[in-house]
């Protein structure tokens, strides 16, 4: 079976993005492999007294993120579509090219909005950072508005 690892950040164009890797999970007989990142600093916030970590906010951001994770998940076996799911914390890139390694990986998918300009100093970069640094094959599909 054909592992495709399918990087998600719960935007509003995840749907999309999710409908599309179906789509091509299914002609290839292949199985999502999904994955969302979280940022490292997520508890972490600046004020008067400086940085200040607060883990009750990391945790229920966590938990929140795996509700959303385990919904996606349902969604695509509710598909016919074999799928697992994995939630970590690092530098996105990093984490989803070991990750597509670990799952010995053929592809993994990714979306593009079509923007320019900071959206894509941004959000642009990780997909630009994948397609430079992965040995497998980026497909990155068209996300409209």
């Amino acid at each position: 079976m054909t592992n495709i690892v399918l990087p998600v950040d719960f935007g509003d164009k995840t749907d999309q993005l999710v409908d599309g890797a179906v789509k091509f999970a299914k002609q290839l007989n292949g199985r999502i492999c999904l994955i969302h990142v979280a940022p490292i600093d997520i508890g972490f916030a600046i004020g008067d007294m400086g940085y200040q970590y607060f883990p009750e906010v990391e945790g229920n951001e966590i938990r929140g993120e795996l509700v959303q994770l385990n919904k996606i998940n349902q969604r695509i076996i509710a598909q016919d579509v074999d799928c697992e799911h994995i939630l970590r914390q690092g530098i996105a890139k990093d984490i989803i090219l070991e990750y597509a390694d670990t799952k010995n990986a053929e592809y993994i998918v990714m979306g593009s909005h079509g923007r320019s300009g900071i959206y894509d100093v941004f959000v642009g970069s990780l997909t630009k950072g994948l397609t430079k640094d992965s040995n497998i094959p980026v497909l990155v599909l068209p996300i409209h508005d």
